[in-house]
């Protein structure tokens, strides 16, 4: 069954968690392109193989390994953090109360080696699931022995008007003291209340901790003791701002910089490089500054110069709602796919492959490609790697070199593993 562009459009605008599943999950009879197709996984390259590496949990958000074949897996509904050693879940290592109306739940885990420490990110409630809403919280928890011990508040973040735009992905920065979340304008009506600076609204109200990229310590500091855009708390933690909705963002392996992917209303889902201070843009522009001659320089905030509006690196004209972002430090695969840029999606559960120019702040685009623009999805096919995974949550390079994939397939959240032919393990 081909869903209509319009359609699309709409679902995601509601809520790419929420709606989309019941459409590319639940009824996952899928239209690939233009074409209809089975509903296997495939990847491009008759080297690799996929595999079936876990099962056995439910719309899982998030995947993080804490050591070989050992893996921890959120579960965005129930709040549910459980534990995979060699592909089978062995049990449960925390379970916190969360809200899970549309995208609102347990939405983002990140893991630091040393000490061993393990971040959770999510939308916590008093003492059932569903029950009052306390905020959008961060948590920082210790690994110990099969459970998470010992939490710390580091973020409490608004969770008003929502439900939708929650982010919530997290990462561990390059210098492995500092760790990193994406969260969304938290505002899908548009509410003018809620439109602050850091969506560009310059009469708004001060940041509030939404609409960015928010950097701290370990401990919930400002790192470097000194905010990028501003010293007042929350700016001091604002890494970068005018960010919409997001689902993904990861560090490049071998620069450092930081890479994000953005969803669009309708339209001009983005891949962005979000050096310190990047403003991406909202609400003054999605997509190209060139292309609506509604945009003005003049109405971006610069919070004194110090925020730096860029451009998108990537867009794509039709909504593929965009997830995970990996970069493969690794030859495993091939070494044609070594140090390059992984985009996961929603839709068709694709998976896209772009190598970096040499100076690694721009994609090597060749071809209808060439002007930045996906302009239908017939335009893709060179970038895209692998396709079929259902709804793509996460991806990670497992301790083997491996790439995993996390996805809600059909009706269960699920494991993909891809590795070479040549070197199965």
């Amino acid at each position: 069954m081909q869903i209509s562009a319009s359609k699309y459009n709409n679902l995601i605008l509601v809520s790419i968690f929420a709606i989309l599943i019941s459409i590319l999950l639940y009824g996952h009879n899928v239209f690939v392109y233009g074409q209809e197709t089975t509903d296997l996984p495939r990847v491009n390259d008759t080297n690799l193989q996929i595999q079936e590496y876990s099962s056995g949990f439910k719309f899982p958000t998030g995947m993080n390994f804490i050591g070989p074949d050992d893996i921890l897996i959120i579960e965005k509904n129930t709040g549910v953090v459980k534990e995979i050693k060699n592909g089978t879940v062995v049990g449960t290592v925390l379970d916190v109360n969360v809200a899970n109306v549309s995208e609102r739940g347990l939405l983002g885990i990140a893991v630091a080696n040393e000490p061993k420490y393990v971040f959770l990110f999510y939308t916590e409630t008093e003492n059932v699931d569903g029950g009052k809403i306390l905020g959008n919280r961060l948590y920082r928890y210790e690994y110990d022995a099969g459970k998470l011990v010992n939490p710390k508040l580091l973020l409490d973040l608004p969770v008003v008007p929502g439900p939708s735009h929650n982010g919530g992905v997290l990462k561990i920065g390059p210098d492995n003291k500092s760790v990193y979340l994406v969260i969304g304008n938290l505002n899908y009506a548009q509410n003018l209340t809620y439109i602050t600076k850091a969506q560009n609204n310059k009469d708004g109200p001060p940041p509030d901790g939404r609409g960015g990229i928010l950097r701290i310590t370990f401990d919930g500091g400002v790192v470097g003791g000194n905010g990028l855009l501003g010293d007042e708390d929350p700016l001091n933690k604002y890494y970068a701002y005018g960010i919409r909705n997001s689902f993904g963002m990861g560090f490049d392996t071998v620069t450092g910089n930081l890479w994000e992917t953005e969803n669009g209303r309708s339209t001009d889902d983005e891949i962005n490089l979000a050096l310190p201070g990047f403003n991406s843009g909202w609400r003054e522009v999605i997509g190209f500054s060139n292309e609506t001659d509604e945009f003005n320089a003049d109405n971006l905030e610069t919070f004194g110069g110090k925020g730096t509006y860029r451009d998108p690196e990537f867009i794509w004209r039709d909504t593929i709602a965009p997830t995970s972002v990996l970069f493969i430090h690794t030859d495993n695969l091939g070494s044609k796919y070594k140090d390059n840029l992984f985009v996961g999606s929603v839709k068709n559960g694709t998976i896209f492959n772009f190598p970096l120019s040499e100076n690694r702040t721009h994609l090597v685009l060749t071809g209808p490609l060439a002007d930045k623009t996906a302009d239908n999805n017939q335009e893709t096919g060179g970038v895209i790697f692998g396709r079929n995974f259902g709804i793509i949550t996460d991806l990670q390079i497992g301790p083997d070199g491996n790439l995993y994939v996390l996805s809600n397939y059909k009706h269960d959240g699920t494991i993909f593993k891809i590795s070479s032919k040549s070197n199965a393990n």
